[in-house]
């Protein structure tokens, strides 16, 4: 069977095709493509045929080759292509995502992470829901409306970062190359959850993200025989740091985002203490009930505030000498609005030991603060999922993660996180084994960016 009907068939039979049935073809056929090309940030990584793969489609779907750019950066690359609006005056709409990977070792999975394979309802492969299919689809939604006539006013920039799983150094210089934009579409974030039966649940978007940071802490001291112990020892200095530090609690806070998130996921928590404590935290983020709850809870804790963690710690020389060096990282996720420096400064006062010295070893990350919360964009999103999933709620969230949504945010650009995947609770496989995505996803989609796209381009 030919490429383009075969995915038309897997579409009906398993993702009930839907009102866009050519576009949904080519954006399943485009994500199994690009799972198959190993985009890692290795020597000899493939990410520049993937972003030669979305090329070829778009050109072959009615964009101008000088409009799309493929640009090497070390063992990567990332892609820039450009759909121009008829009013060049309006500030550029920017649809972000990567088609980099995390690695995978085919002996561990039970099918081999670069072959794609569609299964029982499934799309399997690495880059599945992280992200090659949130890529694909938006490449085919783009093409789609295109070919349909539709003309952008405000120009439409699909970028493709080649090493946001890595050190983001693409990233960086794509948000730096395009911070004049209006607003930011980031595919890779956001999403949806199916209920164990497989009934959309809800909906989020990302509207910010916690910075992350790594500070190094370090005593010296001179060592000697350990016959002979000194009132300073480096191990035992740093350790009492670290206690303190690991029993610290940094001040709960609240942001718009935040707000919307608990008020409105309070309606889908199972546990009524946790929901009540969602409710009275949004209302009142001093309150200490609500407060314990949230913090002894791993899904609310990194979202009411700021948390810094020993990581990794180093000591010692020998087993018979007093230690002249030990090191530690702490790994902070940092609210938005807190700079890195005042995080490492408060870490400081907490410690209370003038022997510790601290530094800043972050690398690949960014301060950021919160996206604001637009009603054209709350607005675009409700509007486009009610048509892709009537009746489904959608609210804002924050997420503990980094993305690309960072670098451009770090240039004051407001990026949200938009994808309209949805998955159940136990298929949560990203950057983990026999990583996957339902394709009941692909048609409704469609309808979901092909409105969101042009509701914010038009």
């Amino acid at each position: 069977m030919r490429p383009l009907l075969l995915a038309l068939a897997l579409l009906s039979s398993a993702a009930h095709a839907g009102p866009n049935p050519a576009a949904e073809a080519q954006a399943l056929e485009l994500a199994k493509k690009a799972i198959a090309i190993r985009s890692v940030n290795v020597p000899g990584g493939r990410t520049a045929d993937v972003a030669k793969l979305f090329q070829d489609a778009l050109v072959a779907g009615g964009f101008a080759a000088s409009d799309i750019e493929i640009v090497p950066v070390d063992n990567t690359a990332y892609m820039i292509a450009r759909w121009p609006g008829s009013d060049p005056k309006l500030k550029p709409l920017v649809i972000s995502g990567h088609i980099d990977v995390v690695e995978a070792k085919p002996s561990d999975w039970q099918r081999d992470p670069f072959t794609p394979v569609v299964e029982n309802g499934y799309l399997f492969g690495r880059g599945a829901s992280d992200m090659k299919s949130d890529a694909a689809l938006a490449v085919a939604t783009l093409i789609d409306l295109k070919r349909t006539g539709y003309k952008p006013k405000r120009t439409i920039i699909l970028e493709f970062s080649g090493d946001e799983e890595t050190t983001m150094k693409t990233s960086s210089i794509i948000a730096e190359r395009l911070k004049d934009a209006e607003l930011v579409l980031n595919v890779d974030g956001g999403g949806g959850r199916f209920s164990a039966d497989n009934k959309p649940q809800y909906m989020t978007w990302q509207g910010a993200e916690k910075t992350y940071a790594d500070f190094e802490l370090t005593v010296t001291n001179p060592g000697g025989h350990s016959s002979a112990p000194s009132p300073e020892n480096a191990i035992a200095q740093l350790s009492a740091a670290l206690a303190r530090i690991g029993a610290y609690r940094f001040k709960p806070e609240l942001n718009d985002i935040t707000r919307d998130s608990f008020v409105k996921a309070a309606g889908f928590e199972r546990d009524a203490k946790t929901a009540a404590a969602m409710r009275a935290f949004a209302k009142n983020p001093a309150d200490a009930q609500a407060i314990a709850v949230l913090q002894a809870n791993p899904s609310y804790v990194g979202q009411i505030g700021t948390t810094c963690v020993p990581t990794m710690v180093n000591g010692g020389h020998a087993l018979n000498a007093l230690p002249q060096k030990a090191t530690a990282n702490i790994n902070c996720r940092i609210f938005p609005g807190h700079s890195p420096a005042s995080i490492l400064a408060e870490l400081e006062k907490v410690a209370a030991e003038p022997a510790v010295k601290f530094a800043d070893v972050t690398e690949g990350s960014v301060p950021n603060d919160a996206s604001p919360l637009r009603p054209d964009l709350v607005k675009a999103v409700e509007n486009a999922l009610g048509k892709a999933w009537p009746g489904v709620p959608v609210f804002a969230s924050q997420s503990s993660g980094a993305s690309d949504s960072m670098w451009f945010r770090y240039h004051k650009v407001p990026s949200y996180g938009v994808s309209p995947l949805f998955s159940k609770d136990n298929d949560s496989f990203a950057h983990g084994l026999n990583e996957r995505v339902q394709l009941v996803n692909f048609a409704p989609a469609i309808v979901y960016y092909r409105s969101l796209f042009t509701e914010l381009s038009k």
